[in-house]
């Protein structure tokens, strides 16, 4: 499933990553890692979601979102 079906309240593991690799590696830096668990906090208008990544707090756009898959 893709990280921008995500349902406000649950919590998800990242399974894999398709984005450009500049893209993938500043994730990372971030610490979106595979096997990372992301809590969805809230959704915004125009598919922009709120998550919990580690402790902190990111908005990620649909075009990240999309390419992100989880369980």
């Amino acid at each position: 499933m893709q990280l921008s079906e995500g349902k406000t309240g649950q919590t998800y593991e990242v399974t894999a990553i398709h984005l450009p690799e500049n893209m993938e590696r500043r994730l990372e830096a971030l610490g979106m890692t595979l096997g990372t668990s992301i809590d969805v906090l809230n959704r915004k208008g125009k598919g922009i979601l709120i998550i919990r990544l580690r402790g902190t707090r990111f908005a990620l756009g649909y075009n990240i979102t999309k390419n992100i898959q989880v369980r």
